[in-house]
């Protein structure tokens, strides 16, 4: 059974280039439906790679799950963890936040960091795979969503998920993608467990190679330098909104609560 916990938000951000050049990683993401391969931008959003990297090399990311789709726009993960013992769900703990580093634009099968509203500098663990090409609104909103990488193997396996039904858990969990759980589970009061989440097993580095993003020809976020410096930091409202966590009370409630509902 999936129990109500207190659970913080993670963020996105983006800074400055670096002048110093980093290694370009390639890691996998091992999830229940199939893997997804990313090459991350390490020399050109190097902020937003080394906080990534910190998480997965503390294994953060293990076991955790994908708490957010809206089809036809993102997938959001990073942010949740699984307790199987008792059932609870955890947020994961995260480091201090980010700098923002706007240089690529949110183009289908990028993965994006996800932030507070207002606040462009704090990413912290949560990130998004754009499941369309969403430049024309998050390149510009609350200083642009810092792309880092690209998936260069597995969208089959993101756009398999984006199939799946979405169920209304309140709190964080108002567009939560569950599998092996329909109608006739919500109908039959089945508690939502491990077997319905998609679990991303682990996060792992498969190749730290220099430079690996070479050959890579990611599209450059022209956008942001489009929006007065005034504006930058608080158009992350509306129907954009909910890319960001606020900190409170989140909780996954039975499926079938009253409150809980098929999306």
């Amino acid at each position: 059974m999936l129990k109500p916990l207190v659970a913080a938000a993670a963020l996105a951000s983006t800074a400055a280039l670096s002048s110093s050049p980093a290694l370009a990683t390639i890691v996998e993401f091992e999830t229940v439906l199939g893997n997804v391969q990313v090459n991350l931008y390490d020399e050109t959003t190097p902020e937003t790679v080394d906080n990534f990297l910190s998480y997965v090399e503390s294994g953060a990311y293990d076991n955790t799950f994908f708490h957010r789709l809206v089809p036809e726009f993102i997938l959001q993960g990073g942010g949740f963890l699984y307790i199987e013992d008792s059932g609870d769900v955890e947020s994961i703990e995260t480091d201090d936040p980010v700098v923002n580093e706007p240089e690529w634009s949110n183009r289908q099968g990028t993965i994006a960091m996800a932030k507070l509203g207002n606040d462009p500098n704090s990413a912290t663990s949560q990130w998004f795979f754009n499941l369309e090409n969403n430049h024309e609104n998050l390149d510009v909103q609350n200083g642009g969503f810092t792309v880092f990488g690209e998936v260069i193997s597995g969208m089959s396996v993101l756009e398999d998920i984006a199939e799946l039904p979405r169920f209304n858990l309140q709190g964080a969990f108002t567009n939560l993608p569950l599998r092996n759980y329909g109608e006739e589970e919500l109908e039959n009061d089945v508690e939502v467990d491990s077997t319905h989440l998609v679990t991303l097993l682990s996060v792992r580095v498969i190749d730290d190679a220099e430079n690996s993003a070479a050959d890579l020809d990611p599209v450059p976020n022209t956008l942001i330098d489009t929006v007065d410096d005034k504006d930058s930091g608080g158009s992350s409202g509306g129907a954009m909104g909910w890319l960001m966590l606020v900190f409170g009370l989140v909780g996954l409630r039975k499926a079938l609560g009253a409150k809980s509902r098929r999306q």
